[in-house]
């Protein structure tokens, strides 16, 4: 180097080496990643619209309860939904209603008998020994008679039943069943070959009945038992209000019942392939049978014209009791009884919901039906209304007629 020139420093040289991704690789990840984060912010949105974006981090509670038919609200899965938003998941153990009223209850959060003799037996009792009970009563639904089309037109020709209300594409679905001439064909053992059901393309030599659940276990069948009394004694429209007359009344009306099958399965017995042949009537809630036309057209795009129900023209509404056994149970209580929300799915389920004043709200029911073609059902209350008996009496009536105990002494109860 010369004198006065300035040294030459060499820079350091740094290499710069291909990462080991390459870029098809790095394309791979994106594949890979970007419909992954983009699910991961459609569930957060859906989970913020619906409500449930911080149910990861609150506390659910499982609450325990006891039911028979209205277990179809609470197995619902938009009602499991909105239950979730209230950080409420609910565990359904099947029982008749009855059955609900005189087993042990410890164990339970609520109980849900399907009508208020069940509901006023589970009250009475709970209340002579000094155990919360809390009533709400967010819905009613009607005893009917399901069947099927050959047997309704049968019954019809036979001029033991009318049509009712809208007729669907195959024909009406709903009639008027004449109680009195439907339980004399029974006591005098009328056959279905009997009244002409070969007219209408079958064949049946089996005695005209009624299948119903257990009366021993079931509210329905129950509730069935005292619309029997009411209507088969001759005297004029009155219930029994002794204990000699209800003892006397169950046993002139015990050759009327036919009961045997689970209550839980009458039902799902009915909309089965092969309910026709096992049972051709049987007794059911309306709510039921509404529920089944409105899935059925869901999934068909068409009515299942070959069920039909018949409304026994001695009318009894059945009113569910919702009893809340503790705190947690009555929380519950109250959100299906005002919820909008569960209120308004309890409609869509075929539920005749009740305003705070315990009346039936509206026309509600009827335009749901109507927007999804349904035919309607009468909602009018024109016909005979019956009373039901005093709960001592009615248990008296199911001892005998189902041959099981009662439930006696009824404390604090007539």
């Amino acid at each position: 180097m010369a004198i006065g020139e300035r040294p030459v420093i060499e820079e350091p040289r740094l290499a710069i080496r291909q990462g080991s991704a390459s870029l098809s690789s790095r394309r791979s990840f994106l594949v890979v990643a970007v419909p992954l984060l983009a699910a991961v912010l459609i569930s957060a949105v859906t989970l913020a619209v619906s409500g449930n974006i911080l149910l990861p981090f609150q506390r659910v509670i499982t609450l325990e309860g006891k039911m028979a038919s209205k277990r179809d609200f609470f197995e619902d899965p938009e009602v499991q939904r909105i239950l979730m938003k209230h950080h409420i998941r609910v565990h359904i153990t099947s029982s008749g209603s009855r059955e609900v009223a005189i087993r042990d209850m410890s164990q339970y959060d609520f109980v849900f008998p399907s009508g208020q003799p069940a509901g006023d037996l589970v009250t009475t009792v709970r209340a002579s020994k000094n155990q919360y009970a809390k009533v709400h009563r967010p819905f009613v639904s009607p005893i009917v008679l399901a069947t099927y089309r050959e047997y309704a037109d049968t019954l019809r020709d036979a001029g033991i039943a009318t049509a009712q209300g809208d007729a669907g594409p195959d024909g009406p679905l709903y009639y008027v069943l004449d109680m009195p001439k439907f339980l004399d064909h029974i006591h005098r053992q009328v056959r279905w070959n009997d009244i002409g059901i070969k007219d209408h393309g079958i064949t049946n030599a089996n005695r005209i009945v009624t299948q119903s659940p257990d009366v021993c276990g079931s509210n329905s069948a129950g509730t069935y038992l005292a619309l029997v009394a009411f209507t088969w004694h001759g005297k004029g429209d009155e219930v029994p209000d002794t204990d000699p007359e209800a003892d006397e009344r169950a046993r002139a009306i015990k050759h009327l019942m036919e009961q045997g099958l689970p209550a839980a399965d009458v039902f799902r017995t009915y909309i089965s392939p092969e309910g026709k042949a096992i049972a051709p009537v049987v007794v059911a809630y309306e709510h039921q049978y509404l529920s089944y036309q409105v899935r059925h057209r869901a999934e068909s795009r068409k009515l299942d014209g070959q069920r039909v129900l018949l409304y026994p023209s001695s009318r009894l509404v059945t009113q569910p009791q919702f009893i809340a056994l503790n705190a947690d149970g009555d929380r519950l209580g109250e959100l299906i009884t005002t919820d909008p929300e569960l209120r308004r799915r309890a409609m869509e389920l075929g539920f005749r919901i009740l305003d705070p004043t315990g009346q039936i709200s509206g026309d509600q029911l009827t335009g749901f039906l109507r927007d999804r073609n349904i035919p309607v059902p009468s909602m009018e209350s024109n016909d005979t209304r019956t009373s039901m008996p005093r709960l001592r009496h009615l248990e008296r009536m199911i001892s005998i007629v189902g041959d099981c105990p009662a439930v006696e002494p009824l404390p604090g109860r007539p």
